[in-house]
């Protein structure tokens, strides 16, 4: 099983980087909130892992975390119809963080907005993982994320200052990548009404 892989971007796109480590060139599928973090054309990168192998193919997907790659696995391995490409669809609709406050406060509504997610697939999410999501909340060193971004915020507060914005308007994907950089800028202490602010300026 490949858990980790460090290569030269060789092609990147919004779903998917090639990666070229040890003369191979590793196809990883990755969420737009990875996408965010991968360097340019011929810089290094190094990913966290998610390995699927069937008889008749071979599939890489890559996270920036470590913290980001287990909880795609609680996704795909503890919720009853999740596979991996709509897993991988709901990270690039709304962040880890996101997603797990949401499961936390049984916000159904929140989760449902995800594609190919119904109301009775949300419901589940919660049911099943409710008591799970803190449990994959400590990022360990490495991957690409920024070493200035420091912890997530805390899911209540993340998630208020997300409905906030959705309040006003905003997408839900569109207010999560805002209050990521606000959470990005300010640290994983900052209140509610700071993260707005600074989402909106």
């Amino acid at each position: 099983m490949i858990a980790h892989l460090t290569g030269t971007v060789l092609e990147s796109q919004p779903l998917q980087v090639v990666l070229n480590a040890g003369g191979v060139g590793y196809e990883v599928n990755i969420p737009v909130t990875t996408a965010e973090k991968i360097p340019a054309t011929g810089n290094s990168c190094s990913l966290f892992i998610h390995s699927v192998f069937r008889e008749d193919s071979a599939t890489l997907y890559g996270f920036a975390t470590r913290e980001d790659r287990d909880f795609f696995r609680l996704l795909v391995e503890k919720v009853s119809g999740i596979g991996p490409k709509i897993a991988i669809s709901m990270l690039s609709r709304m962040s880890p963080e996101l997603l797990r406050g949401a499961i936390a406060s049984s916000d159904v509504a929140l989760l449902a907005k995800c594609p190919g997610i119904g109301k009775k697939t949300a419901e589940r999410l919660v049911i099943e993982l409710k008591d799970k999501v803190g449990l994959a909340t400590t990022s360990g060193p490495g991957g690409t994320a920024p070493a200035s971004s420091g912890s997530p915020a805390e899911p209540t507060v993340f998630q208020d200052a997300v409905s906030s914005l959705m309040i006003l308007g905003y997408k839900p994907a569109e207010a999560d990548k805002l209050v990521r950089k606000a959470v990005n800028r300010l640290g994983s202490d900052a209140s509610v009404e700071t993260l707005i602010k600074t989402a909106l300026s």
